[in-house]
């Protein structure tokens, strides 16, 4: 990526969401996500850990091998060899991380944090010479001590960083954390700012957008926000937001519910049928107020109309069921009753719902024959 910086999102499905339990994408099916993901208009693609095998290191290799118009990034621990590694991919960027709170200096390095910096400069300084541009990344960011943080981005700034990254590796931020932790960040260089956030508390959109809104480049999305645990930002919520609340409107969404549902089916995690944005019940319709005022006017109840995500709105019908609404679907669908016939069909629309059976359009069209 050249010229004027700007907002970037970097999308961490294929790495971070292929570390969620049980979850292993083949080397085609990176390659099949990474396209469609180019095509949604991601600015970086992080392809995967170089480091983890040679398998891994083939799958990285289909994917830079596509030209894509994405940049495309590998993640590498603070260590020389994983760097060795991601060259062999022929990768653009190398994000390296070290984790610089007291607890994981303690339990997982054993080390004092201007260790822990040295090996990450040392990894930089390597990474550099290869010609990769760097971020370097402090893990669990949210519970290091801001003289921790200081140490490693200005180290990283004086070596010759690209970017600088904080994670929220937790996800224990709230968005008002968030904003003053990416302000701070932001004073300590001149460097542009990553932001990689969590969900483990359901804030991890929240605290990205507000990052955003905080001068923060860079933010990290993952598809359905598979990652880690409860894992990371959702791509199509941060999409969605950047385009409705902000008005960025280079990104492709039309074809989010698509992208989605192959992540789903590749690995296996069920989106929630009440997921913002993608859900099966996002634009799915029972209330008979809310059916009745959307067919006179999809924005009563609809924040955005639904072929912006690619998706489709539906009635269905049950227990909160009324017979205007009832009427207007059939008329819609060219079939006029009389009242008698109307409080019939209604009543048996809400007799199905109780005993927990939804009934779709065309099946309001069948009860209405047996009504006949």
């Amino acid at each position: 990526m050249s010229g004027k910086l700007k907002l970037q999102i970097c999308d961490n499905t294929l790495r971070e969401g292929e570390q969620s339990p049980g979850v292993a994408f083949t080397p085609e099916e990176k390659t099949r996500i990474a396209e469609m993901l180019d095509a949604t208009g991601v600015d970086v693609i992080e392809a995967g850990f170089p480091a983890t095998s040679s398998e891994e290191r083939r799958a990285i290799r289909k994917i830079t091998s596509l030209d894509l118009n994405a940049d495309i990034s590998g993640l590498c621990r603070a260590k020389d060899s994983d760097v060795d590694y991601a060259a062999e991919c022929d990768l653009d960027w190398v994000s390296i991380f070290i984790a610089t709170s007291d607890i994981h200096l303690r339990y997982k390095y054993g080390c004092s944090i201007q260790q822990a910096v040295d090996m990450a400069i040392s990894a930089l300084e390597r990474a550099k010479e290869y010609g990769f541009r760097v971020r370097v990344a402090a893990e669990d960011a949210t519970r290091s001590s801001r003289q921790n943080l200081e140490l490693l981005y200005r180290s990283a700034e004086d070596a010759g960083a690209d970017m600088i990254s904080v994670a929220d590796t937790l996800g224990i931020l709230t968005p008002s954390a968030s904003m003053e932790l990416v302000r701070w960040v932001k004073n300590l260089t001149s460097l542009p700012v990553a932001v990689h956030f969590h969900n483990d508390l359901g804030m991890a959109t929240a605290n990205t957008l507000t990052a955003f809104e905080s001068g923060a480049l860079q933010l990290h999305t993952s598809v359905n926000g598979i990652g880690e645990r409860a894992g990371n930002a959702p791509l199509e919520e941060i999409l969605i937001a950047l385009k409705l609340l902000y008005g960025v409107e280079r990104y492709r969404t039309e074809n989010l519910k698509q992208l989605s549902t192959l992540v789903e089916e590749y690995s296996g995690i069920r989106v929630a049928k009440n997921k913002p944005v993608v859900g099966e019940n996002t634009f799915t319709h029972e209330s008979g107020i809310h059916v009745s005022a959307i067919l006179e006017n999809t924005e009563t109840y609809e924040p955005f109309p639904p072929e912006i995500a690619g998706m489709k709105r539906k009635f269905v019908f049950g227990k909160h069921t009324g017979r205007n609404a009832v009427r207007k679907i059939l008329l819609a669908r060219g079939v006029d009753i009389d009242d008698l016939t109307l409080e019939k069909v209604t009543m048996k629309v809400k007799e199905l719902g109780e005993k927990k059976i939804p009934v779709s359009s065309d099946d309001l069209l069948e009860i209405v024959k047996k009504m006949e």
